[in-house]
């Protein structure tokens, strides 16, 4: 596992050093996430309103693909307050440009428990992203994302119950 990890940082680094042109920039929005569970959940599970804060790098590495890997907070979980879980989370997402303004993006992310309500839950969750972005003009931007969890979440399971986090993001950001 760490070599994977050294090699998927390797492949990072290098490829960045290689972009030629590259952007900052921070980004915040509104999540609505919930805990997918399996078998279903037999008690009421609600969504969560939480936000979403942080910054991003994006590298060009052709006319219409970037790679933008990003840091943020993000509050997610369910409604009920012991199945809240807060993160620091790092996608890493790849961007297919579709004309002047449009961007699809897809990519992992993985985030780190910074914050829990309730014990049980696992220090690591790994989710897919898929995003689409327009820009507004150079600078600015909206986007809306969708994470699904591909890792059970919880810890301690005496229940025998999986939970895999979902989120929907509304996102604004800006570009420097």
């Amino acid at each position: 596992m760490k070599k994977q990890l050294l090699l998927i940082a390797f492949v990072i680094i290098a490829t960045i050093s290689y972009a030629q042109n590259a952007m900052y920039g921070v980004r915040a929005g509104i999540n609505v996430s919930n805990l997918d569970f399996e078998p279903d959940a037999t008690f009421d599970n609600q969504h969560r309103n939480g936000f979403a804060i942080g910054f991003f790098g994006e590298y060009d590495l052709s006319a219409s693909i970037a790679l933008a890997p990003e840091l943020q907070f993000s509050a997610e979980g369910a409604k009920d307050r012991n199945l809240r879980v807060d993160y620091i989370q790092a996608p890493i997402l790849l961007k297919f440009r579709i004309g002047d303004r449009l961007s699809l993006g897809a990519g992992p992310l993985v985030g780190v428990k910074i914050h829990e309500f309730e014990d049980g839950y696992r220090n690591f969750s790994f989710s897919g992203v898929g995003a689409l972005e327009f820009m507004i003009t150079d600078e600015f931007f909206i986007d809306a994302r969708y994470h699904y969890g591909v890792t059970n979440i919880l810890d301690d399971n005496p229940a025998n119950l999986e939970a895999k986090n979902t989120n929907i993001q509304i996102g604004i950001g800006v570009k420097i």
